[in-house]
């Protein structure tokens, strides 16, 4: 199988389940054990893609200066900055640490 001919396939199957999410009725998507799953499962997923993206380093964990970049982000967040100064907080946390030699 080519690249093309995977890229087609999943384009396709990306549509058909796209388009059997308009089947599925109403009653099921509003339920409220539904709502609380797709809520938790997104919070799951968002968190799984941030543990993977700061420790991940091909097959290998890594811990280096994204760490405490993204511990300092955290913090930040959960005293309500605003987002723009999180980003920049951790960036320069990053960068220190690096420049410090802490480097991935």
């Amino acid at each position: 199988m080519t690249l093309w001919n995977a890229v087609l396939l999943a384009s396709i199957v990306c549509v058909a389940l796209k388009a059997i999410g308009y089947l599925v009725p109403a009653r099921l998507i509003e339920a409220p054990r539904t709502a609380r799953i797709t809520d938790q499962l997104t919070v799951a997923l968002l968190a799984a893609l941030v543990a993977v993206q700061t420790l991940g380093a091909g097959q290998a964990i890594v811990v280096d200066a994204r760490v405490p970049a993204v511990l300092v982000a955290a913090g930040l967040l959960m005293i309500r900055a605003p987002f723009l100064v999180v980003v920049i907080a951790a960036a320069l946390v990053a960068a220190l640490l690096r420049m410090l030699g802490w480097a991935a």
